[in-house]
């Protein structure tokens, strides 16, 4: 089979407004990661306060996209998944836009809130709408060449941002504007919503709501399974967004590698997904959703773990190599297991509930990082993210175990 060939059997596997969608978040995701990734950096320069204040903006951000986490399912599965998701990509334009004018601590708290409460309203709407689209059967490529999409972007946007950054920040905060107001424009123009339900899934078509969306929450707290799973995989991505988060300013301030270089390093992270996560993802879906989960969560929390053992840009890369091996392995997986443990009038709060893992990582990570970097020693950061990210893989697979043995129970029943 050509090459051209086997990219038009992926492209008619799935529906137009799918592929909309991927478009879309190359684009976001270009114009984003010109600036995210140098943001702790920009605001200790403008505001020339310690690390740990300065990262409790990341912190407050992370925290009000908990509470955003929640209304963003509610929303989804009430008004639909289309309207979250432009709104949230246009506020998220106008924040970066005015983020650039930001002078005090005060501004960029502000607009560190607007983030954080729109954020997560386009990745629960995304994620419930790829759930709509997408049967059960194909769903584990669907979230890879979600991935393979938005990394190719990333691959992208921190070079560039890292060579306009070295010049001028504006310039990167135009690009992270003007990215997200397209998508939304593209959204609000071509895009369909696909909460309705359809024939063919064992519910009435002309039914939005069942009584199983009108019982809320109170149904998915109820899944015990799916819960442990949520708070397990919040407590394990605290170790990767540790290094996401704290390790260009680690490696600027204790290393003197400046943004243009650093940019390089999390290039690397986008391309290994781009160019291995569909290879990946072929040989993970041959095994359990949770013991794949496990296995990435082990390989994360090394890759944290081995920062404290590096000293300039080729460690910094090597771990982010490392890093990257685990974010391939757990994050489609963990995606399909909950959008298949989710019902489909549920599915916005179900991904509400597993992204506020994400968030309650990216609220708590800052400030572990940062007290462990004042009160101890900035390489006790890695390790405390080491032993973080080892007890949720040992919670993972404690919890495999035990669904192996339920299912095998009520097999023989």
């Amino acid at each position: 089979m050509t090459i051209i060939g086997f990219l038009k059997g992926i492209y008619t596997k799935y529906p137009p407004q799918y592929w909309l969608m991927i478009l879309g978040i190359i684009i976001s995701t270009a114009g984003g990661s010109m600036i995210w990734p140098f943001l702790l950096i920009y605001a200790s320069g403008k505001l020339n306060l310690p690390l740990s204040t300065v990262a409790t903006l990341i912190s407050i951000n992370a925290g009000t996209s908990l509470f955003s986490s929640i209304l963003a399912g509610t929303l989804a599965d009430r008004i639909g998944r289309k309207g979250v998701m432009v709104f949230s990509l246009a506020l998220h334009g106008i924040a970066y836009f005015l983020l650039m004018r930001a002078e005090t601590y005060l501004e960029f708290l502000s607009l560190m809130v607007l983030i954080g409460l729109s954020n997560p309203l386009y990745q629960v709407g995304a994620d419930a709408m790829l759930a709509d689209l997408i049967p059960s059967e194909k769903r584990t490529d669907a979230y890879a060449i979600n991935r393979i999409a938005n990394n190719a972007a990333f691959a992208l946007g921190p070079a560039v941002g890292g060579f306009l950054a070295s010049s001028s920040y504006n310039l990167a905060f135009y690009g992270a504007a003007s990215g997200f107001l397209v998508y939304s424009l593209m959204l609000f123009l071509l895009a369909k919503e696909t909460l309705v339900s359809e024939p063919g899934r064992g519910q009435n078509p002309n039914t939005t709501f069942s009584h199983q969306s009108r019982q809320g929450y109170r149904r998915v707290f109820k899944d015990r399974g799916f819960m442990v799973f949520a708070v397990l995989i919040s407590i394990g991505l605290i170790a990767p967004t540790m290094v996401k988060i704290l390790m260009p300013v680690y490696a600027k301030a204790n290393f003197g590698v400046q943004e243009v270089q650093y940019g390089w390093i999390p290039t690397t992270n986008a391309l290994m997904c781009v160019f291995l996560q569909y290879f990946v993802t072929r040989l993970t879906r041959n095994y359990s959703s949770l013991s794949m989960a496990a296995a990435g969560m082990t390989v994360y929390a090394i890759g944290t773990g081995s920062v404290a053992l590096m000293s300039g840009f080729p460690g910094f890369l090597t771990s982010m190599v490392i890093l990257t091996l685990g974010e391939l392995i757990l994050i489609p997986t963990a995606s399909k297991y909950v959008a298949d443990a989710a019902p489909p009038d549920l599915r916005g709060r179900y991904m509400s509930m597993y992204w506020l893992g994400f968030g309650l990582a990216r609220t708590l990570s800052p400030l572990i990082g940062g007290y462990l970097n004042d009160q101890f020693s900035p390489r006790s950061i890695w390790i405390g993210g080491l032993m973080i990210g080892l007890s949720s893989s040992l919670g993972l697979i404690v919890l495999d175990k035990s669904t192996r043995t339920s299912e095998e129970i009520q097999a023989q029943t």
